[in-house]
């Protein structure tokens, strides 16, 4: 368990998140203007299916219109780009979510570039990368701009300090990187040919993991009383494993117990947590705070699209 002075709560942020978003779309309502998000799903990917019902039910929780449109598997890029071209030209329709992965036979990348740059709420699109390159962002990755939240509000100074990013994805990894730089953060950006990951990792002050492989970064990456922030997601069905990742852990072993599987990060947080001077669990860290901005990115996005006077 992590103690409680040390947890860095993305639960409570994200809550936090969302009733200013409530708010934001209560001031949009009032100028006749209801936000909507508009999910494309293609495929019967389990994961992904959780992930849009998610995003879906927190829409309707703030206020917020919701669409999904569920494709089959068997789709054609062409298909998929009619339906993006048509959700582009809707005005009523603010932001547009293209559920990743997409099937093999459909270039992600050639879609997302597809989505009108003023609709991309994931801000994947070359437009809003090249603006956040610059240092005038218009829609920012969720799951970034959702990290920076959590340590603005977490009274995390950045200014001047070492930061260490693992992990050079376009969705998380890159734009991270240029967030922190742009806080004036000092920033290493690491990926899978860094040369000694430890001892690169170990000069972090602050310490995002992002690279997508379970419990990657040990105590041997960590300086005492580094701020770590765990983006990794991983479901454990091993018993062995948890047992291993998790010794002695009651909680753990009783939600395996209960459910057949556990969730864990790209940090091993047992041995972790005892050097960071603050973490972030998983579950409970970074995850709740992605679906919060992806709400805060359509309100923006209504805004600016149709002006609200309020």
């Amino acid at each position: 368990m992590i103690e409680e002075h040390k947890l860095l709560n993305g639960t409570r942020v994200a809550s936090e998140i969302r009733a200013e978003v409530a708010e934001e779309v209560g001031a949009l309502s009032a100028d006749g203007i209801t936000p909507r998000l508009d999910v494309v799903l293609v495929g019967d990917d389990p994961a992904s299916q959780v992930y849009v019902r998610s995003k879906a039910k927190t829409s309707a929780e703030l206020g917020m219109r919701s669409e999904t449109h569920v494709l089959p598997a068997a789709t054609t890029r062409t298909e998929l780009e009619f339906l993006i071209d048509r959700l582009n030209a809707d005005d009523e329709v603010d932001g547009i979510l293209v559920q990743l992965p997409l099937p093999k036979s459909i270039d992600s990348t050639k879609i997302l570039d597809r989505i009108d740059p003023a609709k991309d709420v994931d801000g994947f699109h070359p437009v809003n990368v090249g603006l956040l390159q610059q240092g005038r962002p218009q829609l920012v990755p969720c799951t970034p701009a959702g990290i920076m939240e959590l340590l603005r509000r977490e009274s995390i100074d950045l200014k001047g300090r070492r930061a260490v990013v693992v992990g050079r994805s376009d969705i998380v990894g890159k734009p991270m990187a240029m967030l922190l730089l742009h806080a004036h953060a000092t920033v290493t950006l690491c990926h899978s040919r860094t040369r000694d990951l430890p001892a690169v990792s170990r000069e972090a002050e602050i310490l995002i993991v992002a690279a997508g492989q379970r419990s990657l970064v040990g105590a041997e990456h960590v300086a005492e009383g580094a701020v770590v922030v765990d983006v990794g997601m991983h479901r454990v069905t091993d018993r062995s494993v948890v047992e291993q990742l998790y010794p002695g852990n009651e909680t753990k072993m009783a939600a395996f117990e209960k459910r057949g599987a556990v969730l864990c990060g790209d940090v091993d947080t047992t041995r972790v947590a005892p050097i960071a001077g603050r973490i972030t669990p998983v579950p409970g860290g970074v995850g709740p705070l992605t679906i919060a901005m992806l709400m805060a990115n359509t309100a923006r996005a209504a805004r600016q699209r149709r002006g609200s006077r309020s």
